[in-house]
């Protein structure tokens, strides 16, 4: 007989999560005996953090959650990433609405997850295929996904923690003049990397530059927008 399979699902709407579980309950080849589902990554990390005698196997994750109670987990790519520190032997499902070169790079990179599906193009079938994918130890992504991953293979876009820094910073209007003292990066360094910035968005200015990186989805570095 097959292991019993805990799974936890994290999205912040009701209905997806039911879609979800009603998708999950019968999966073949699969013996899937807990589904927990939540609204928050508060919520999630509480789940997470006691369920050390029956730890979850699987955690289904949304990207666009909202921030933390203590801002320590902007959305679902930070608590994403405290997972795969504090407990890497879940494995990560990403799921979500967003399908941007840029922002599915950063997730990939700074989470690796062992699946990445984009919701608009998600079916039962699919969901179930991927969790058997993923549960012998095999990596899921979606069409979608594999297509921009590969045309980021000649054009690798990075963005990083300083870049996001720098964001965020002026996200909240923060003079540029005053950034050294809140980044560990000397002036001339911030202003190569806000070029750079504006260079990979195609920003002429730094109105802009803001525009463009939260319409890319970069929800980590620009809390202020939402």
């Amino acid at each position: 007989m097959t292991r019993e399979l805990k799974i936890l699902m994290v999205d912040d709407h009701p209905m997806t999560l039911k879609g979800y579980e009603t998708t999950l309950t019968n999966v073949e080849n699969l013996n899937i005996k807990y589904i927990d589902g939540v609204h928050s990554s508060d919520e999630a990390y509480l789940k997470i953090k006691s369920s050390n005698n029956v730890p979850y196997d699987i955690m289904l994750l949304d990207i666009n959650l909202p921030p933390s109670l203590d801002k320590r987990f902007l959305d679902g790519e930070d608590l994403g990433i405290m997972i795969r520190k504090e407990f890497p032997s879940i494995k990560i499902l990403v799921l979500t609405m967003l399908n941007d070169n840029y922002r599915i790079g950063s997730i990939l990179k700074s989470i690796n997850p062992n699946g990445f599906m984009v919701k608009s193009k998600l079916t039962p079938k699919k969901l179930q295929e991927a969790l058997i994918t993923i549960m012998a130890d095999d990596c899921y992504y979606c069409e979608i996904v594999s297509n921009l991953v590969r045309k980021q293979v000649s054009n690798t876009v990075e963005i990083d923690v300083f870049d996001k820094k720098i964001l965020y910073h002026l996200s909240l209007g923060e003079r540029m003049k005053n950034l050294p003292k809140l980044i560990p990066l000397s002036m001339p360094t911030i202003e190569r990397r806000k070029r750079k910035l504006k260079y990979l968005f195609e920003a002429k200015d730094d109105k802009y530059l803001l525009e463009k990186a939260k319409e890319k989805g970069f929800k980590r570095a620009l809390l202020t927008f939402f």
